[in-house]
């Protein structure tokens, strides 16, 4: 017996529309990091040709930082008010203006237009991993994988382009930052046919799902401690690893490639490690062989010898499994999609927070003690800690469940 035309028709609207959901998954996932890494290789010159001081230009890599963390708890929130998809893509238009104001000609619209761009990027960071968790709760660690890695390759992208962007098109520095809007209204498109499909499932769900108080759960906190100390030592790394090659007599450009080369070493793994977190029963022994990447890659920073490719590698595949892993806590550590949500914003605020304070923090201690041995030596500690809480966020347990 053939398929009814009906049937055949049901089947290809919905293959369609799980292309679709994936294509926009991936390109708000392209959104999160590229519009920021960016900026970094054009801060001299944005300063210079503002006249900016070099407090004032670092505000722009930090004011995302800081929005991340004070909107973080409210994203959930506004996708119960108003529904997960419609958030998203007013976050999505929000971005598109954020990135238009901030490459306008003036510091006060530079500065706005930045933490608009925090704003909406804070929405969307938090709600994607819920997002998974509800439309994928099978296929968590694969989807959180190709999630991470779209996010941390349209970063690499962004940092290695934007200077042959803004030199070699004479665009400029504001051409080289308002390009990545397109990117943006582009995710717009293929996220405004999920508008009819997702909001009132999303409605239907929510009222049946269990809340838990996450702030009083000891297992959210764990899972926000990891989130949060991950999130210190990747942004410390990247504001500083340059900075220590340097000290250690590697030029400018070699340090800078260095840089590049760490980001990319982090790729795979970004991809991997949310599988093989989703395949086991726990993931004590993911989050251990995480921290020995890590302690290794710093321990050899530390030794000052000339493997520093190396040790800058290990950094990388460890930033980028700790980043996976703590993405896909969010999913295996709840029960439902509003706690995923929930923990997400609560992880994030305090994670960003710690992300901003960690760089000025690593540069004080530079400062204090005239080297770099001291600000290395915390980031062991602070790898320890994040071993101690990956341990007890990685046992199989769910938020809100009773202790056996």
């Amino acid at each position: 017996m053939e398929p009814e035309p009906r049937t055949l028709h049901a089947k290809a609207a919905a293959a369609s529309t799980g292309w679709l959901l994936l294509l926009g998954i991936i390109l708000i996932a392209a959104n999160l990091r590229a519009p920021i890494t960016a900026v970094g290789p054009l801060i001299g010159t944005i300063r210079d040709d503002l006249g900016l001081s070099n407090t004032l230009a670092g505000m722009i890599t930090t004011l995302p930082l800081i929005a991340f963390a004070l909107l973080s708890p409210v994203a959930p929130k506004l996708a119960r008010r108003f529904g997960m998809s419609p958030v998203l893509l007013s976050s999505l238009i929000l971005l598109v203006i954020g990135i238009v104001l901030r490459s306008a000609s003036n510091i006060s619209s530079l500065l706005i237009g930045t933490v608009i761009m925090g704003l909406a990027i804070s929405i969307c960071n938090v709600l994607m991993p819920s997002l998974i968790k509800e439309k994928y709760p099978l296929q968590i660690g694969v989807m959180i994988g190709v999630y991470a890695v779209a996010m941390n390759l349209s970063g690499a992208i962004a940092s290695g382009i934007s200077v042959p962007v803004a030199s070699q098109t004479g665009l400029g520095w504001k051409g080289a930052l308002g390009l990545w809007g397109v990117l943006a209204v582009i995710a717009i498109l293929f996220w405004i046919p999920q508008l009819g499909r997702q909001h009132n499932k999303s409605q239907i769900t929510k009222s049946k799902e269990k809340r838990t108080n996450l702030w009083k759960s000891s297992l959210a906190w764990q899972v926000t401690l990891f989130m949060g100390l991950q999130s210190m030592l990747f942004y410390v790394v990247i504001s500083w690893l340059p900075e220590i090659l340097k000290s250690q007599g590697m030029s400018s450009d070699s340090a800078g490639w260095v840089l590049s080369i760490m980001q990319l070493a982090l790729l795979p793994l970004t991809f991997i490690a949310p599988i093989l977190a989703g395949r086991m029963k726990n993931q004590i022994v993911l989050v251990i062989a995480t921290a020995l990447f890590l302690f290794i890659g710093i321990g050899g920073l530390l030794s000052g010898n000339h493997l520093v490719l190396l040790w800058s590698i290990l950094m990388g595949i460890g930033a980028g499994c700790s980043f996976s892993i703590a993405m896909a806590f969010f999913g295996l550590r709840t029960s439902n999609s509003h706690d995923a949500a929930e923990l997400s914003g609560m992880a994030q605020s305090v994670g960003y927070m710690l992300a901003a304070i960690g760089p000025t923090l690593f540069g004080y201690l530079h400062d204090m003690t005239h080297g770099w041995k001291i600000p290395l030596i915390v980031l062991l500690v602070i790898t320890v800690l994040l071993l101690i809480f990956g341990i007890a966020a990685g046992r199989n347990r769910f938020i809100g469940a009773p202790k056996t």
